[in-house]
């Protein structure tokens, strides 16, 4: 994907484009596309929903001049057969639109958003009706998109707000969807985890991948014998790095085996002494299809968890 800042003023003005066309669209699980996709009669897209929203091939003129003329600037039009498609996504998320990569997410630096990102966006939410006091900083660790960056700065707007993350096509996609969203308190940097950001924070939130994927893209593949790695990972840097006072809230996947939560009783081993913190679970069953064999032949089920920690005063 282009990089250069016309294409991403252009990529920006597509987004702009979109909005003002009343463009909304939910994006599902990958299963769930799939089926969709494979439905007869939707295999070229007939509207803007199809192009950006189910991915689908679609021929130049079922698109308004104006954005076909947007894609083309942005180089986010990529020949297929007879016709096109579109290398972003457009998803909505609480009255806002983010870019992100298209369907299907194969590519190694493939920026994904979906069911997950919903999820956490609640958890966000709930976090922030409970109350924040004292939010100076925030960063969010693995941003993607950014939805965790961005929402937080509009919940924050007296925060100044990192996002954080190894990927270049996720942190670009964070500047424009900053952009998008009117918000100039997101400041989009590399970091693996809290390496290469400075300072404590007041807030640290992450939703990052927890599956064991066995081609590693780096958005779906959380490390570990049961794709935990990486979420332990996150709770020791943040626990490092948490302002008194500070939070955590982490929005992550546990695969239950014989009934047990391997990923809570290793967070429990690792809480630093009078931590106070809550644990629960936001969805009992995630990524069935991933039971069928592999590192989940004999889990009972993936449950999408919340654990929220707060270094005492």
């Amino acid at each position: 994907m282009n990089s250069s800042s016309t294409a991403d003023d252009a990529l920006l003005q597509l987004a702009l484009a979109m909005r003002d066309t009343g463009y909304e669209f939910i994006t599902v699980t990958p299963a769930t596309h799939e089926r969709v996709n494979s439905r007869p009669g939707n295999e070229w897209a007939c509207d803007l929903k199809g192009v950006f929203g189910w991915s689908r091939p679609f021929r130049a003129d079922v698109l308004p001049l104006a954005v076909w003329e947007l894609m083309r600037q942005a180089d986010v039009a990529v020949s297929h057969g007879e016709g096109w498609r579109s290398t972003v996504r457009l998803s909505s998320l609480d009255g806002q639109l983010f870019l992100h990569s298209a369907y299907p997410t194969t590519d190694a630096d493939a920026v994904f958003f979906g069911p997950d990102t919903y999820r956490f966006a609640a958890a966000l939410k709930h976090q922030f009706a409970l109350g924040l006091p004292g939010i100076g900083r925030a960063v969010d660790i693995g941003c993607g998109a950014g939805p965790g960056a961005i929402l937080t700065a509009l919940a924050q707007p007296q925060a100044q707000v990192l996002a954080g993350d190894i990927n270049d096509a996720a942190l670009r996609f964070t500047r424009v969807n900053a952009a998008l969203a009117g918000v100039a308190n997101v400041e989009a940097r590399h970091s693996n985890l809290l390496a290469d950001v400075e300072g404590v924070f007041d807030l640290i939130v992450a939703n990052p991948p927890y599956l064991v994927d066995a081609t590693e893209r780096a958005y779906r593949h959380g490390g570990g014998p049961l794709g935990a790695g990486l979420s332990l990972a996150i709770v020791d840097a943040a626990q490092e790095r948490l302002a008194r006072g500070g939070t955590l809230l982490l929005y992550t996947g546990a695969a239950i085996v014989d009934g047990q939560d391997a990923f809570r009783a290793a967070v429990e081993e690792r809480l630093l002494p009078n931590v106070t913190w809550s644990y629960r679970e936001a969805d009992p069953d995630v990524f069935g299809e991933e039971l069928l064999g592999g590192a989940y032949a004999h889990a009972d089920r993936i449950a999408a968890v919340v654990l929220t920690l707060t270094r005492p005063v």
